[in-house]
């Protein structure tokens, strides 16, 4: 038979194995972005979201969000609805320097002593031309994350791999040119 100190001894390890679970079962936030389309066409538009999942009483957001000037260039910049779940905001997005390869220090609040929001979703929209070919990494740095009472927040970064390409010959244009090579192959025999 099992005494009573026994029992308690068995049931405190079980409750510091579930605590530990716990917190290991509580992920960081993740701040990511996504490419629509990816891969894209060298003389194309890209669009770019950067998003947050998982975060709790998000209050004001700051980060630079650097790519490869030689196949990028950025166009636009907009706020996307996330934090404006949480009542009125302000945005801004950040200065553009295309020859850098920088949009530095875009950023969003918001206003009043309001609660910050939870959840996942999109945070800011940023469109870019797609001026060459090959594989362009989007990287975010300078990243501040703020809760309601002006703490800390740590999301994990993830980076993004967008490949452009040129442009593949319409399948017409591709019959047009083999059918204009034959005739000239013609032309010359007969000339011959």
């Amino acid at each position: 038979m099992v005494s009573w100190n026994a029992w308690k001894h068995r049931f405190c390890i079980a409750l510091l194995l579930g605590a530990v679970s716990m917190q290991a079962a509580v992920a960081a936030p993740v701040l990511s972005m996504s490419a629509t389309p990816n891969p894209a066409e060298n003389g194309s538009t890209i669009e770019l979201d950067v998003a947050i999942a998982d975060i709790a009483d998000l209050y004001a957001y700051q980060f630079t969000l650097s790519f490869n000037a030689a196949l990028f260039q950025a166009t636009g910049a907009g706020e996307a609805p996330f934090l404006a779940t949480g009542g009125a905001t302000v945005f801004d997005g950040g200065l553009v320097d295309n020859a850098a390869g920088t949009i530095s220090y875009a950023y969003a609040s918001l206003l009043g002593a309001a609660s910050g929001v939870s959840g996942s979703g999109i945070l800011a929209h940023f469109t870019f031309d797609v001026i060459g070919a090959g594989s362009g990494v989007f990287s975010l740095s300078d990243v501040v994350f703020l809760d309601s009472g002006f703490g800390d927040l740590a999301p994990q970064v993830e980076a993004l791999t967008v490949e452009a390409q040129n442009k593949v010959p319409e399948p017409s244009a591709l019959w047009l040119a083999c059918i204009g090579l034959a005739g000239l192959g013609l032309l010359r025999r007969r000339q011959a």
